[in-house]
């Protein structure tokens, strides 16, 4: 069983909640959990918020998140809570980059408040996220009070200079802030309306120009940023391969890990390598 913070209204579409209740889920189960319990659950821990991207509903964000934890290896020191949100609500609409997902933003606002109304007791807070769940997050950081130790960002569907443009304000408020993008995620070249048209004919310094952060890495790296965060071309990592359930992963992969220039494919790709991948680097970042 893992902890949540749930967002959503409805568990499958919906829009988002009027307020965010926690729980504890696995897959076919959920339950309440009282904010005394949560407290009790992340007091004095160094807390790691991991969400989900689009096209998501309630129990496919559950298993992804809750089977993914254990692949972190993470110390006693810490704990994991799960984000969701309403990702499947518009998840075309939400493919189209420049026009701003509300419910991402929605959902992130009232995660941040939330977060500093509750986690005072944590030692310190992290934040990790796949796909447009990196909007909500960045929306979570943006309204919060309290510093952020670090921010993970995994295939950012969202604008590659979001750091420096409109989540400007966001790399002041976090210790350091890493990327993984890959060149072979095909969601974000093709869905994205100017992303793949920009990157056939136009240059960076064309006004038309936009792209993933996800694809190419921060246009622009602010002074937290640790990378590198190209993944290696020859892996063909996808857009769904860091939260993939299956295959599911037979095994986790030794920390620390870094992203390298050129290797061969971890755990000699094995079914699952790319999630326990992905979970091995954000942990590596995270501690």
């Amino acid at each position: 069983m893992s902890v949540f913070l749930n967002t959503r209204a409805l568990a499958g579409g919906g829009g988002v909640a009027a307020a965010v209740a926690a729980c504890t889920a696995a897959v076919g189960s959920y339950a309440p959990l009282s904010l005394n319990g949560l407290r009790n659950f992340i007091y004095g821990k160094d807390v790691l918020i991991a969400t989900h991207g689009f096209n998501v509903n309630q129990s496919d964000g559950i298993e992804c998140l809750s089977e993914w934890e254990p692949l972190l290896q993470l110390p006693s020191s810490a704990a994991f809570v799960g984000l969701l949100w309403p990702g499947d609500s518009d998840s075309m609409y939400a493919l189209s980059y420049p026009v701003e997902p509300e419910n991402a933003m929605q959902a992130g606002v009232i995660v941040g408040q939330f977060v500093d109304a509750n986690f005072a007791d944590a030692s310190s807070i992290s934040f990790a996220a796949h796909s447009l769940g990196n909007r909500v997050i960045l929306a979570a950081i943006r309204s919060m009070a309290r510093r952020v130790r670090c921010a993970i960002l995994m295939a950012g569907a969202i604008s590659d200079d979001c750091l420096t443009a409109e989540f400007s304000d966001v790399p002041g408020k976090v210790d350091s802030i890493a990327v993984l993008s890959s060149m072979k995620d095909e969601v974000l070249q093709w869905a994205f309306p100017l992303g793949n048209f920009a990157a056939e004919i136009l240059g960076r310094d064309h006004p038309w120009w936009q792209s993933a952060l996800g694809r190419f890495g921060p246009a622009v790296a602010p002074p937290d940023f640790v990378p590198p965060n190209r993944i290696p071309d020859e892996w063909n990592y996808g857009h769904l391969d860091y939260l993939r359930t299956d295959p599911p992963a037979r095994t986790s992969i030794p920390l620390p890990t870094t992203v390298p220039a050129s290797a061969s494919t971890p755990l000699e790709g094995a079914p699952g390598w790319q999630q326990a991948w992905s979970a091995s680097f954000v942990a590596s970042r995270f501690r």
